[in-house]
């Protein structure tokens, strides 16, 4: 029996790469399906590529027709939330029109599971905590607006028989790969665990907090950090639950316990041995002191709880960067 083929639209990414790991591991074949205007060649390790972009409806037939993959993973897009008031039509461009050409051509060719990655930014604001999928969303910025508006389309193709789909939505991926074969690598880097890496290898001037008057257990905001490899694992478990009849659905993507900025600074001095050079800044409009994710719909839909703790992110992490510095 030939192994089941999920294509991975932005599989030479960081959270791409590693799920394509992972279904390796599950003897699926990942396709990677890449334009590399921010993925990696050198992620590319586990099945075969297709070099094309989202929005290119003819790439995305032939890449279809030749492979037939049975479900699609669909990565591929802009992520930078600063980056989005910057240029939100590009956000709408590629997040929003190429979400909705992969899904025609995939509706074209009779492929009906699809798997969307989305985000706790469509939640917005939050009004109580921890944060489940009933809790309303209200975006605060163009990248959460644009990852909302194709959860709407997607209920809307369920509802009319077009296309089953799971809707994770992430809350704050981490970490790498346990044996160091991939990891973050984001050029500018913005995430709060490489930056603090990288200041405490020297390679960056230092690390700012903003904002330590938040009433928090230290003062600094909390978020749920989540292990990129358990991620990875989520997303095998949703591409079963779909090729098994699974019906449309939105999920989380969390721990269920938060972790401070200052805690992120405390766990990378003991993890490096060193000291880090950290600023107060004043606090950032729109941060909401606290953010974390309610997984118990993971755990009832698809069997899946997040097996690594911050400290397993801050070493693997840690081992990643300590041996990569931006270049292959």
């Amino acid at each position: 029996m030939t192994a089941t083929k999920i294509l991975v639209t932005g599989g030479a990414g960081y959270i791409g790469s590693h799920t394509c790991l992972a279904l390796a591991t599950k003897d699926f074949i990942p396709v990677v399906y890449d334009n590399f205007s921010s993925g990696h060649r050198e992620f590319v390790k586990w099945g075969p590529v297709e070099e094309g972009d989202i929005r290119d409806r003819s790439r995305l037939r032939e890449v279809l027709a030749r492979h037939k993959p049975a479900a699609v993973l669909h990565f591929a897009g802009l992520i930078e939330v600063s980056q989005s008031f910057k240029e939100p039509e590009a956000f709408y461009d590629i997040n929003v029109g190429g979400s909705l050409n992969l899904l025609q051509a995939m509706m074209e060719a009779d492929i009906r599971a699809f798997v969307f990655s989305s985000t706790c930014a469509t939640y917005g604001q939050p009004q109580y905590m921890p944060l489940d999928e009933a809790h309303p969303q209200a975006p605060i910025n163009p990248y959460g607006r644009t990852k909302h508006i194709v959860e709407q389309a997607l209920r809307d193709f369920a509802l009319c028989d077009r296309m089953r789909s799971v809707m994770l939505r992430y809350f704050n991926a981490a970490g790498a790969d346990s044996e160091g074969r991939i990891g973050e690598w984001h050029t500018p880097e913005t995430h709060a665990i490489p930056r603090l890496i990288e200041a405490a290898l020297g390679r960056r001037q230092g690390f700012s907090i903003f904002g330590d008057d938040y009433e928090t257990r230290d003062g600094t905001c909390i978020r749920d950090y989540v292990h990129v490899s358990d991620l990875a694992e989520a997303h095998v478990r949703a591409v079963e639950y779909l090729l098994n009849g699974g019906e449309t659905v939105a999920i989380n993507l969390g721990t269920g316990t938060g972790t401070s900025v200052q805690e992120l600074v405390t766990a990378v001095e003991a993890v490096s041995g060193r000291p880090l050079p950290v600023t107060k800044a004043e606090r950032r409009p729109g941060d909401p002191p606290l953010l974390v994710a309610s997984n118990a719909t993971a755990r009832a839909l698809l069997g899946w709880e997040p097996e690594h703790h911050v400290d397993d992110i801050i070493r693997s992490a840690w081992t990643w960067h300590r041996r990569f510095n931006g270049h292959s």
